[in-house]
């Protein structure tokens, strides 16, 4: 995370909240060789303390996880380049904004008979946010798809024991720089740049 103070929050809820939202991050481990990624959608309980998630059952990780072992799970969110002129004042540098959240504990592999459960949660947490489209549920597969899909893939949990969150959105400069940069920064380099914009200055 980002060594300066000014940009890590002391809000823990903000950064569970913004973690359990987003629910899709980079899974990392290390090995002796090199470190494992995976790319995954989680789920986080409300009070961030569990991350559960499914791997498929070729990736790497899950033979890393013979045992149950120490990884992080990178959320990121809106990023954009800042250039120095939309300041307004002298002798600015540029600089990147960004917001994320990284999720330690320990992961290991779950029973199966818990895999169930763990993908028709998963599809109702992203599903009812389709409203008022009917909600996605297993129940519309048929039993044989289900289960070759179930065989595939296997159920993973993280106890998480560290939250950390960076809210980079020019905290250090005054509020009038701040705010002459967030007129700028959604027509500018990144992604959800709107997004940045209104948390650049101060909206949630």
């Amino acid at each position: 995370m980002h060594p300066n103070p000014a940009f890590r929050t002391e809000d823990q809820a903000l950064s569970v909240e913004f973690a359990r939202s987003r629910a899709f991050g980079v899974l990392a481990l290390s090995t002796a060789d090199v470190p494992l990624i995976s790319h995954v959608p989680f789920l986080l309980s409300e009070d961030g303390m569990v991350a559960e998630l499914h791997l498929v059952r070729s990736n790497p990780i899950v033979r890393a996880l013979a045992t149950p072992c120490t990884a992080k799970i990178a959320v990121a969110g809106p990023d954009g380049y800042v250039s120095p002129d939309w300041y307004g004042v002298e002798d600015q540098v540029p600089t990147w904004n960004y917001v994320a959240v990284h999720l330690t504990g320990v992961l290991e592999l779950r029973p199966h008979d818990e895999l169930q459960g763990l993908l028709d949660r998963q599809s109702a947490f992203y599903e009812q946010r389709l409203l008022p489209k009917p909600p996605w549920t297993t129940d519309k597969m048929t039993p044989e798809a289900l289960d070759r899909m179930m065989r595939m893939i296997v159920p993973c949990r993280m106890q998480v024991d560290d939250i950390q969150g960076t809210w980079k959105l020019n905290q250090n400069k005054p509020d009038a720089v701040r705010l002459a940069a967030a007129d700028q920064v959604a027509g500018g380099i990144g992604v959800e740049l709107a997004q940045l914009a209104t948390l650049m200055r101060g909206q949630r």
